[in-house]
């Protein structure tokens, strides 16, 4: 039995919906600033996935980015540290960030 609740919990963690990191940025609201296919205040999602695209450190440079703000390298607007988002969801938040298209 133990086993089975143990595969099940594993599969709902690998087939989570993406929807479950748009819910996430909602939360966390990130989408007050920025979007997946339009520039708001901030660049859009998809703009920021295809800059990033094929960096082996872009998910660490932009989970570093979610929490401790930045500046620059999107135009002159800055994007505002987010205190409310921990580690491990900033990380989840920049994986997801970094698949779309």
């Amino acid at each position: 039995m133990k086993k089975i609740a143990l595969i099940a919990a594993l599969a709902a963690v690998v087939v989570t919906p993406v929807f479950a990191n748009a819910d996430l940025a909602q939360k966390k609201n990130c989408l007050a600033c920025h979007a997946t296919d339009k520039k708001l205040v901030g660049p859009a999602y998809k703009d920021v996935a295809a800059k990033y695209a094929g960096q082996k450190d872009a998910a660490a440079k932009l989970a570093d980015k979610i929490q401790k703000g930045g500046a620059g390298v999107w135009g002159q607007v800055p994007m505002p540290a987010n205190p409310q988002v921990n580690p491990a969801e900033a990380k989840q938040l920049a994986d997801w960030v970094l698949t779309i298209k």
